[in-house]
């Protein structure tokens, strides 16, 4: 049953996208024929209305099929008041971005729960200290712990780590040792480091490493709201990054995973705990998102595309320029989940 987990996330995840598409859709006056989560042979279905709300075989994805739209063949089109086709353009980009701004939605949701529920990182507590780093000549201990940098007190590693790397010239911190506080002056130096892409980058640092002493954070509603659109901002940016090494080639294609990897990762965070599990999950809803807005036809960004074309040059793309487009989007789409299904399979194998 470890995957019972996994799966209900990833639907869950799916449900949320394809509703802020039928929030949308519905708000501008478009008739939605079918909300489905998951493909294939359907297993329940329900009549309300015009639509008909499915849970499908295949969970692993799932669609809003509006009036007039066809993702199967482009060429189907309706032009009736209530079909998706009637409506203006901006219209129909403001449908197509809910989905993706629902999954950044609930990122920032899971984000400020997590925040107001309270969540552990490492304290501001140091372990091993490089030798002849700043760090050492200052006569830093191991179990020093960083109370204040510049007049600012430290509660966290990361903390601390950032007002190091943004600090110019020397610091003055106060560390507490065996329940005694002592001012030190410092000045940090460039030093070779990795990102978390394995290149080699030059980074400002004193030279020390934490002794593993957690902390926990506990934010109230403004603090978590701060929190939460600064995890989500950066769990974006992470995966805008990561498509761009991917693309240049600095992340090798064998490190890209599928839904086996997706699955197995959340059933780890499972095991680690809630607050893993509704970080992750947070990471999961904002990859739908950012993937979800790429420019590939079969895809949200695809028919944005497509739209903002038509905004510009008043003029509808050509029906054989569509179905190409849209055929070659879905072969790309169909590669990428192939390469990443041959990774899991290589990665079991390998153990």
């Amino acid at each position: 049953m470890s995957w019972l987990i996994p799966l209900l996330i990833l639907s869950f995840l799916i449900f949320f996208h394809e509703l802020g598409h039928f929030i949308a859709a519905r708000y501008f006056g478009v008739r939605v024929d079918v909300f489905s989560i998951g493909f294939g042979r359907r297993l329940v279905t329900l009549k309300r209305g015009d639509t008909e709300y499915s849970l499908s075989l295949i969970p692993l994805g799932g669609y809003v099929k509006m009036k007039g739209q066809d993702d199967l063949n482009p060429a189907l089109k309706s032009y009736d008041y209530d079909s998706y086709n009637a409506k203006t353009p901006l219209q129909r980009i403001a449908i197509l971005l809910a989905g993706p701004f629902a999954n950044f939605l609930l990122a920032f949701i899971l984000y400020f729960v997590i925040a107001l529920s309270g969540h552990k990182t490492y304290a501001p507590v140091i372990g091993d200290i490089v030798e002849n780093s700043p760090a050492q000549i200052a006569k830093l201990q191991k179990g020093d712990r960083v109370v204040e940098i510049e007049g600012k007190q430290i509660l966290t590693w990361d903390e601390m780590a950032k007002s190091i790397r943004s600090s110019q010239g020397s610091i003055h911190l106060v560390i507490e040792r065996q329940n005694a506080l002592y001012p030190i002056i410092l000045t940090p130096k460039e030093l070779d480091s990795e990102n978390i892409f394995k290149e080699k980058i030059k980074k400002r640092m004193i030279g020390i490493a934490p002794l593993g002493d957690e902390v926990l954070v506990e934010s109230n509603p403004l603090e978590a709201i701060a929190f939460a659109y600064d995890q989500t901002i950066k769990a974006s940016t992470l995966i805008v990054q990561s498509l761009q090494k991917l693309i240049q080639g600095i992340v090798p294609a064998k490190e890209l995973g599928g839904v086996v990897s997706i699955v197995q990762v959340t059933h780890d965070a499972a095991q680690s705990g809630l607050v893993a599990l509704l970080f992750f999950t947070a990471l999961i809803s904002v990859n739908l998102g950012v993937l979800n807005l790429l420019p590939i036809p079969a895809l949200d960004g695809g028919h944005i595309m497509f739209n903002i074309y038509e905004f510009i040059t008043k003029k509808v793309p050509s029906e054989e320029m569509l179905i190409r487009l849209t055929i070659g989007g879905w072969v790309f789409l169909i590669a990428l989940m192939s390469l990443g299904l041959y990774n899991d399979i290589v990665r079991i194998v390998n153990g």
